[in-house]
């Protein structure tokens, strides 16, 4: 971890799209804290796209198409679902100038939503930044059951398709690693960040 920026700082996008360059992303104590830290883990979560595989459950569902799926069509809605005060996680790392930042590089292209609506309703999302050919996957939520699930599915399907080789998760949690997720120390993801940000893949909306 680094200095925190201190409040009523606003993240720079060109600094966010360098951090994220370097191996480094920034966090908050929760959503109401102004202050922003920039983190570096020594393990990093990745899912490898080769590795990745969904329960035959899950997959029985997207093949249902119970949500219709979208792209980059509500950002602020995504962000909003993924800092909501959830049972067992009554607040989030989502503050303001995490929000603006983010909110910034969706106008510049490079932060990304991937959504689930069924109804007219937004029942489910994610949302990342894109480099080179690497998506720093940043927050998901769900509204539904296996929303956020069957969002993650259709972003590896694209990740895959368009020319991605590193999807990184930051960390690993024990729903991640029924995916596929993995933990590599620092050294290595350094090793593979490098390889992902030589040459391009467009992730298109």
């Amino acid at each position: 971890m680094t200095r925190p920026l201190a409040p009523g700082d606003r993240i720079a996008p060109d600094l966010l799209l360098r951090a994220y360059a370097n191996g480094v992303f920034p966090m908050a104590e929760n959503a109401d804290d102004p202050e922003v830290f920039w983190v570096r883990p020594e393990m990093r979560g990745v899912i490898p796209l080769e590795a990745f595989h969904a329960p035959r459950s899950l997959t029985k569902t997207v093949r249902q198409g119970r949500f219709d799926i979208r792209y980059d069509t509500d950002f602020a809605g995504v962000i909003d679902g993924c800092a909501e005060a959830r049972e067992g996680r009554p607040s989030t790392w989502i503050n303001q100038p995490i929000r603006e930042a983010y909110g910034e590089l969706f106008a510049r292209g490079y932060c990304h939503t991937v959504e689930a609506w069924r109804d007219g309703a937004l029942a489910g999302g994610l949302y990342g930044v894109t480099l080179g050919r690497a998506f720093f996957g940043e927050s998901m939520f769900s509204r539904e059951r296996d929303a956020s699930k069957v969002c993650l599915v259709h972003l590896v399907e694209r990740l895959r398709a368009r020319g991605f080789v590193l999807l990184d998760t930051q960390f690993t949690t024990e729903h991640l690693k029924r995916f596929g997720a993995v933990d590599v120390p620092r050294a290595r993801y350094e090793t593979m960040l490098e390889e992902a940000l030589q040459g391009e893949a467009e992730f298109g909306s």
